[in-house]
C-alpha cells in the first residue's frame, strides 16, 4: 500500500536570487572557474550567415534597468536548422553551432549583449513557416517563474504576416514588443519591458 504523503508540502517558491550569475555565468560575475563556460559561444567559428549583435536592457515597471538578469537564448542556424536531434536536418548544422546561449546584464548599465548569427525561417505546425526568431528565457530577482518571449527582426515583416505565433497576438501594437530594431549594418536593439504600458509579450511555454 502506498504511504500517506499528505504531510509533505510543496517547497516555497523563490526567485533566481543574487547568486544566479555565480552559478550559471561565473566568468561574467568575475569568478574564473572554467576555461569555457556553457552558452558563451552559440554560433561557433564556422557558422554560415550574417553575424549580428543584439544589445538591450530588461526594464522594470518604472522604466529602470534590471541589473542582475540572466538571459538564455535558443535559435536555429541561418538555414533554419536547430542543433537538436528532434530536428530531422540537425546533422547539417555547422560544426560548433549550438544555437544556445547564456548572457547576463552589465551590473552597472543593465545592458546585455547577444552575439550570434541571424537565424533563418523554421518549419512551423501543419506545414507553416515561422519567421526568423530567437527564443529568449529570462530570470532575475523578483521573477518567480522564468519568462519566455521571442526576438523577431523588424525587416522581416513579410515573413511575420504568416508566422503563427505572432498572429496569435490580436493587438497589433503589442506585436512591436517582439521586434528587434536595426541600428546598424549588423546591429540591433531589443529591450524587454517587464510591466507597464509597453510590456513585452510573454508566452506560457
Amino acid at each position: 500500500m502506498p504511504q500517506n504523503l499528505n504531510y509533505l508540502r510543496e517547497t516555497a517558491s523563490q526567485t533566481a536570487g543574487p547568486y544566479v550569475h555565480i552559478g550559471l555565468a561565473p566568468g561574467a560575475a568575475g569568478f574564473k572557474l572554467f576555461e569555457k563556460e556553457l552558452g558563451q559561444d552559440m554560433a561557433g567559428p564556422y557558422a554560415n550567415g550574417e553575424r549580428i549583435t543584439i544589445t538591450g536592457r530588461v526594464l522594470d515597471g518604472t522604466g529602470s534597468p534590471v541589473r542582475d538578469v540572466l538571459l538564455e537564448t535558443w535559435q536555429a542556424n541561418a538555414a533554419g536548422i536547430y542543433a537538436h536531434e528532434e530536428d530531422p536536418r540537425h546533422s547539417e548544422v555547422e560544426k560548433g553551432f549550438s544555437g544556445w546561449g547564456r548572457v547576463i546584464s552589465d551590473f552597472d548599465s543593465g545592458e546585455f549583449v547577444i552575439k550570434t548569427i541571424k537565424p533563418g525561417a523554421t518549419p512551423g505546425r501543419n506545414g507553416a513557416t515561422q519567421a526568423p526568431h530567437i527564443n529568449l528565457w529570462i530570470v532575475a530577482r523578483g521573477i518567480n517563474v522564468g519568462l519566455n518571449t521571442r526576438i523577431y527582426f523588424e525587416e522581416d515583416s513579410n515573413a511575420h504576416a504568416s508566422d503563427q505565433i505572432i498572429n496569435l497576438i490580436e493587438q497589433l501594437h503589442r506585436r512591436d514588443t517582439l521586434l528587434a530594431k536595426k541600428t546598424g549594418e549588423n546591429t540591433y536593439h531589443f529591450d524587454v519591458v517587464l510591466q507597464g504600458e509597453n510590456e513585452t509579450v510573454f508566452f506560457d511555454v
